[in-house]
């Protein structure tokens, strides 16, 4: 592609060099030749550091938002703003030929997402999904590396939607994504907000900057659709630009309102009611938080035109998300679940939900992400030294952090626990502690970790796939 097609509205300061370009990045990695270089200033490092070396090794041109006095430098006011647009260039604008919904939250956005697909293909309606878990489309999937990919990624991946003739993509969209503006650009048709817990704070600095930053999304979607149960949302309702829609399970006040809610071993279900619309909802799907997904998803779609009764049906056959509330088969009479509860709120919800349908006891293996709000960790322990029977602190992804000393972080709430305490390092052991102390009716609860098949020690990226380990302890 030109150059100049490339930078297709996009204001820039300096006369430059047309060019070719076949690639854009942020990274210099190699050989950049027919490459555009986006100088983006990141948290370890700025990438207009990176500019020259980015010439010397064949580029095009670099993207920058102040003079570096280099040959062929395109000068903008912000080259995250920049990078958003020229990618959608890059690849046909994709946006434009899709509806996208967005959603945000601490904690609910994956199941809620993968709701709406299930639902919409149920109707025969193609939908392509972004986010946590994985990035698919028709028949063709791909790794997921973050929640919201950065713009060049994201804008190939909206292309591939486009090609295998997707109507619809529904997407995570994480706090930092939206700092960072890499969904700058995109007209959303519906957006939608879980809740808002702390999270993050480590990028964000404090929960003001966190619910500023996940309020942005609303500034260009057509709806917002947000859960009035949770504090910080319903305090922040005036500051959405945008038409707002509320569900809840406990407010009367909402547009949407789950009445006569039940949660059991059988799944839940609830009477949908709002805005002249009534309809009956059951799933086999367990836990409250199911009820505000699903809610959050019926809602959504209902706004976006579609059939009540068609949508109920649909929620009926829903599947359960890659860990969260997994449920693995194991040749004995108690339960393993795998869930990526890594917040306060998160290991709350599971536990609650869980408590609900356990008849004996249950047994936490959970523990706290390094380099990482530390701010958390003892709340976490509170929670589970109050909710789960036995609890299991060990380690998730330390990463440079001494494991040591996050477990200690964790202890420091559980001074007053109910339940038993063991402390482990190692995660497979923790697990087969864990199993080992399992009894008829009890639960185990595997939480953090979800659907990552992987820990980081140090800066190690190392195999670990909580499934494999459950098999190799029965056999």
């Amino acid at each position: 592609m030109k150059l100049s097609s490339l930078l297709e509205g996009v204001k820039t300061q300096d006369v430059y060099e047309e060019g070719e370009v076949e690639r854009i990045t942020d990274r210099v990695n190699g050989n950049l030749k027919n490459t555009l270089f986006v100088c983006i200033n990141g948290q370890q490092c700025d990438g207009h550091s990176l500019a020259k070396n980015a010439l010397e090794n064949g580029a095009v041109a670099i993207l920058t938002d102040r003079d570096l006095s280099l040959k062929n430098q395109i000068i903008v006011d912000d080259t995250r703003k920049a990078y958003a647009q020229i990618s959608s260039n890059f690849y046909g604008n994709p946006s434009r030929k899709l509806k996208i919904i967005g959603v945000t939250g601490t904690n609910g956005k994956t199941s809620t997402c993968f709701f709406v697909k299930e639902i919409l293909n149920s109707m025969g309606i193609k939908c392509g999904i972004i986010g946590t878990v994985k990035n698919s489309w028709e028949i063709d999937e791909t790794e997921s590396i973050l929640t919201t990919p950065e713009p060049n990624e994201l804008h190939k991946l909206l292309s591939q939607m486009v090609e295998a003739g997707c109507e619809y993509c529904v997407m995570e969209v994480s706090s930092q994504a939206l700092s960072q503006k890499r969904v700058y650009g995109i007209d959303f048709c519906a957006a939608a907000m879980t809740n808002i817990t702390p999270e993050h704070l480590d990028y964000h600095g404090c929960m003001d900057a966190y619910i500023k930053a996940k309020l942005e999304l609303f500034k260009n979607s057509d709806f917002a659709c947000v859960n009035i149960d949770d504090e910080n949302i319903y305090n922040n309702l005036n500051k959405i630009s945008c038409k707002t829609i509320t569900y809840s399970a406990i407010q009367d006040k909402a547009d949407y309102t789950a009445k006569n809610v039940v949660c059991n071993e059988n799944g839940i279900k609830y009477e949908f009611v709002g805005m002249d619309c009534i309809s009956r909802i059951q799933s086999h799907l367990h836990g409250k938080f199911t009820v505000y997904n699903t809610l959050c998803a019926i809602s959504l779609l209902l706004n976006l035109g579609f059939d009540i009764e068609k949508i109920s049906k649909a929620v009926e056959s829903l599947n359960s998300v890659k860990g969260r509330g997994e449920i693995v088969q194991i040749p004995k009479n108690f339960t393993v679940m795998i869930d990526y509860a890594h917040t306060p709120d998160g290991l709350q919800n599971i536990l609650t939900s869980v408590r609900d349908v356990t008849k004996g006891k249950i047994i936490l293996v959970f523990g706290c992400g390094g380099d990482r709000d530390k701010s958390k960790r003892a709340e976490m322990g509170r929670i589970a030294g109050e909710l789960s029977n036995y609890a299991v602190v060990t380690t998730d992804n330390p990463r440079t952090e001494n494991p040591l000393l996050i477990m200690n972080d964790i202890l420091c709430g559980m001074e007053k626990a109910k339940s038993k305490i063991a402390v482990i390092e190692n995660r497979r052991q923790a697990i087969e502690f864990a199993l080992s102390k399992a009894r008829k009716g009890d639960t185990v609860i595997l939480a953090g970790k979800g659907h990552e098949t992987y820990q980081i020690i140090g800066k190690e990226k190392i195999h670990f796939d909580e499934r494999e380990i459950i098999e190799e302890y029965f056999k």
